[in-house]
């Protein structure tokens, strides 16, 4: 059987970073740094040079898995890029990391579902790998988010950083097992019924997002928990089978849940919201290639990455690194 492996991660976090209180000074929001962690956990985020784009993150997050998978850019033959902020409507993201990154043969697309946009894009990705479509592949999730934000909705805007993370996925041959390194199941959901719960507002003379925070939250567990359960029932796994949980990071409440729910420890919890906020589909990545980095992620490892998203998206996927 052919597995998904991935060989190298990488992340890229803007230079610029603006606190709680930074932030509610800046706009002049009736907010508060303790106001903002309470309800979130989040503290602080990285925010986009003016000159930077979704692209230039993307960039600069794959060059740094492709360094720690050992892997020459002129072997990729797939990239693909989760965003919800395009450099532009086309050419694709990916095609703009493509030529960045010096790459002339294969194919490059993107991928919108918002904050599920890099569990998807793996799903994809693995697909394509494993029926012989490519041969080795990029997966970036990147955002320059704080760019369509409404900066006098308190409840929004202090949600979401920007940012960008990547992995290096190439075919090789497994056993079929569950012991085997790889990409072991992704399964994806949608539900178009809850798409105003979430999305951006492009009746304006700019796109902002839109959130029913409270709706959002209650969705999250219980679908985020479903999803979970079904990776691991599909490659014939149990929650005790599970080492690290790499969530979504939207919300430390909802990732402090997630984590009950599966028996983990919270140091078995990959948690940066604090540190990143919500940084949209680069939350996935960049949390993964933290843990990758420091070594608590290591060889052999079961890892279960999950998220949810405007659409509303979600989904789980199953690896063993």
């Amino acid at each position: 059987m052919i597995r998904s492996v991935i060989l190298g991660t990488g992340g890229y976090l803007p230079d610029r970073v603006v606190s709680n209180d930074a932030l509610a000074c800046l706009h002049n929001l009736d907010t508060s740094d303790a106001w903002i962690a309470e309800r979130t956990g989040i503290r602080q985020r990285h925010v986009a040079a003016a000159d930077q784009q979704a692209s230039d993150l993307a960039v600069l997050a794959a060059r740094e898995a492709l360094t720690q998978a050992g892997v020459a850019a002129e072997a990729i033959d797939l990239i693909i890029v989760a965003t919800a902020t395009p450099d532009s409507a086309f050419p694709a993201t990916a095609v703009r990391v493509q030529q960045k990154l010096g790459i002339t043969q294969g194919f490059a697309f993107d991928v919108l579902a918002a904050c599920t946009g890099f569990v998807y894009a793996l799903g994809i990705a693995d697909s394509l790998l494993r029926t012989g479509a490519a041969r080795c592949a990029l997966v970036i999730g990147a955002e320059v988010f704080t760019r369509i934000l409404d900066w006098t909705d308190r409840g929004t805007c202090v949600l979401f950083g920007d940012g960008a993370g990547a992995v290096v996925l190439r075919a090789e041959t497994g056993q079929g097992t569950a012991q085997d390194r790889g990409v072991l199941g992704t399964h994806l959901h949608s539900d178009g019924r809850f798409g105003d719960l979430l999305h951006v507002d492009v009746s304006g003379a700019q796109a902002m997002v839109r959130m029913a925070g409270r709706e959002v939250f209650r969705h999250a567990v219980t679908k985020l928990a479903a999803a979970v359960d079904e990776a691991l029932a599909a490659a014939g796994l149990t929650q005790e089978d599970v080492q690290w949980l790499v969530p979504h990071q939207a919300n430390q409440r909802i990732i402090q849940a997630m984590g009950r729910k599966l028996g983990l420890p919270a140091e078995r919890v990959v948690m940066t919201v604090d540190r990143h906020a919500n940084t949209s589909a680069a939350s996935v990545p960049l949390a993964l290639a933290e843990a990758t980095r420091d070594g608590r992620i290591r060889r052999g490892d079961l890892v279960v990455m999950e998220a949810i998203g405007g659409g509303l998206t979600w989904g789980a996927a199953l690896v063993r690194f």
